[in-house]
């Protein structure tokens, strides 16, 4: 006999369902998975995050590595201002950038340009051009120093056998400069002519077909149009560059590390890094060290600025400035003809 639904007895329902408190917790679900990338993070912490900080709090404090800290404020900083090495060391690493990443953002540009236009051996120049980047800063700055040695370069050879006097490039502070900036364009020329090479790419052939049926010369469209759009990668590589030029160690570290003067005569290799280096592990200054390298962070920082600000930009307010400095050409033309006309 059937049970009637009037005695039929209620269906048991699950708490698991219905009861809040007993859903399945979202972090116990996902905690394989934290646990699968904590590594990385517990490995910054340690070997990226504590660092920072602790350097921070170490340029605060006089310290020689072993004994305890020294709470000293403001006074390596204050000391910093008034160094005269220090301030040598920034003017030396300025010098060094400005000749070794003019030359070389303009060279690579123009690589660039002849390896988008190039038929035959596109991946053989490319990989050939980015060669020096890859290869050991140890080795390719030995060899550029038995290139540049005063008695036995190949460099002075070259010279005397034109007939010009030998110049002691590693013995004068400025041929110091031109040596380790020698190094550091050939390095990295390559590197940004890829950089390059990409961008150019990236720009439609069409704009280049328009520009031929106006008429403009190559000339006209690598300045005109390559330049212009262009101008986003150039911003990327000049960050870099300044960057990359601004922590310039370990070229004047191999030349002159072993003669005991880690800037070479009249320090005239001394960079920001060098000096941090040498203070730190040299003199045992670690706090003083500490205070350089945060000075340099400063420094990097104000340069990148630097070079947003006249290489970046929106688009709206460079088309503004190119619509304002045009309308002032013109005015400044039509005023000019109007007085050649006043006075004739």
């Amino acid at each position: 006999m059937a049970v009637s639904d009037a005695v039929r007895p209620a269906t048991t329902v699950r708490g698991s369902d219905t009861d809040p408190a007993k859903r399945p917790n979202k972090f116990r679900q996902a905690f394989p998975q934290y646990v699968a990338v904590s590594p990385f993070f517990i490995l910054f912490a340690i070997f990226g995050a504590f660092p920072v900080f602790f350097s921070i709090w170490l340029s605060f404090h006089s310290w020689d590595g072993i004994g305890q800290l020294k709470w000293v404020g403001l006074e390596q900083y204050s000391y910093l201002f008034t160094d005269p090495t220090f301030w040598k060391s920034i003017t030396n690493t300025l010098i060094i950038w400005v000749l070794s990443t003019v030359p070389m953002l303009l060279l690579a540009l123009v690589i660039a340009n002849a390896l988008h236009n190039a038929t035959r051996f596109r991946s053989f120049y490319r990989i050939a051009y980015f060669i020096p980047n890859i290869t050991s800063v140890v080795a390719v700055t030995m060899v550029f120093g038995s290139v540049f040695s005063n008695n036995f370069g190949l460099l002075n050879a070259f010279l005397t056998s034109i007939g010009l006097d030998k110049i002691e490039w590693l013995s004068q502070p400025w041929g110091i400069k031109v040596a380790i900036a020698t190094i550091v364009a050939w390095r990295w020329t390559g590197y940004n002519a890829i950089i390059f090479l990409a961008g150019l790419q990236a720009i439609s052939s069409d704009i280049y077909e328009a520009a031929k049926v106006d008429g403009a010369s190559p000339r006209q469209q690598f300045w005109q149009i390559t330049v212009p759009l262009l101008r986003p990668v150039i911003l990327f590589t000049a960050v870099t560059s300044t960057i990359g030029g601004l922590q310039i160690f370990t070229e004047s570290q191999v030349l002159f590390g072993a003669s005991g003067s880690i800037g070479g005569p009249g320090d005239g290799g001394l960079t920001i890094v060098s000096y941090l280096y040498d203070n730190a592990f040299g003199s045992n200054q670690f706090g003083y060290g500490a205070a350089i390298g945060w000075a340099l962070f400063i420094l990097i920082v104000l340069f990148s600025i630097i070079n947003w600000r006249l290489i970046g930009g929106s688009d709206d307010e460079r088309l503004t400035k190119r619509a304002a400095r045009r309308a002032q050409r013109k005015i400044a033309a039509e005023r000019a003809g109007k007085e050649y006309a006043d006075a004739h």
